[in-house]
């Protein structure tokens, strides 16, 4: 019996010192909450004590942690829609606001810090032109705001390091968009009409290039073959000549049958001649 009832209490006394310890680890911060309400805060790294039953232990991290929120959209001073997508680098600077006002969630204190930043940006974002958010320095939109960020941010305990715009949008249904589209199509059809006229030029040049060689090429061609007939009639002429001076009845009689041959090639030619004409002097019945 005396055995049982000093286990008995030496469990007791091991859950007693294992419900009055925690650990802060390296990188977070520790609280203590008495009945409900904060005892202590900003307790470092290390084995800390509390009071079992009485007091429970809240351990928060306290390293740079990345904030995201959804896009929003501005107009700029020219009027103009955008959507504007960033975040944020923060970490928890003060414990016990932290805790009262999100009670340690940290998808709320997201939601508390979203507002104030948006408010921050849509002052520098409505005094600036789209072409000067685009292209402009946007760091130095962020360093004119961050101490009134950071104002905003302290109710929550939270303290704003870097705040970043990932990427600035035109909204698909914004009428700026669609001019600027309109604007790109303009451009392009520009460009289009430009290629075009330019190809059509060279292609008239390349084609009167074309006729012009083709011209002197037919011309060239023309002036030789003129001067092969004419070496060739010569050379016929000269072989005529010789068979004439060689054979002079002979000559006469291809000369007759040549004429002939041109007078009655269709096969219809009509000839009205004397009878005693010399044309017809082969067409006699002597044998």
């Amino acid at each position: 019996m005396k055995h049982s009832v000093w286990i008995a209490i030496a469990v007791a006394v091991l859950l007693g010192l294992m419900g009055s310890t925690y650990v802060v680890r390296e990188g977070q911060v520790g609280m203590v909450l008495n009945l409900g309400r904060v005892a202590r805060t900003g307790i470092g790294p290390g084995l800390h004590f509390k009071v079992p039953l009485v007091e429970t232990a809240l351990v928060f991290d306290r390293r740079l942690t990345v904030f995201n929120a959804e896009p929003e959209r501005y107009l700029t001073s020219e009027r103009k829609d955008v959507s504007v997508d960033f975040f944020t680098v923060g970490m928890i600077e003060d414990v016990r606001a932290f805790y009262r006002a999100t009670g340690g969630d940290e998808s709320l204190a997201v939601d508390r810090l979203a507002p104030i930043i948006k408010d921050a940006l849509r002052n520098e974002i409505n005094s600036r032109t789209l072409k000067e958010l685009v292209s402009g320095d946007r760091a130095e939109i962020i360093d004119r705001q961050l101490n009134a960020i950071n104002k905003g941010a302290s109710t929550v305990g939270v303290k704003i390091v870097d705040l970043r715009l990932k990427q600035i949008d035109l909204p698909t249904d914004s009428q700026v968009i669609q001019d600027v589209y309109r604007r790109m199509r303009a451009q392009r059809h520009q460009v289009a009409s430009r290629l075009r006229a330019e190809g059509a030029e060279q292609a008239q040049t390349v084609r009167a290039e074309a006729d012009k060689q083709q011209a002197v090429i037919v011309a060239e061609a023309e002036r030789d073959a003129q001067r092969l007939r004419g070496q060739g009639d010569a050379e016929a002429a000269a072989i005529y000549a010789t068979a004439a001076n060689k054979d002079p009845a002979f000559y006469a009689f291809q000369r007759s049958l040549e004429a002939y041959r041109a007078a009655f090639a269709d096969g219809q030619g009509v000839i009205m001649l004397e009878r005693n004409d010399d044309f017809l002097k082969y067409f006699g019945n002597d044998r």
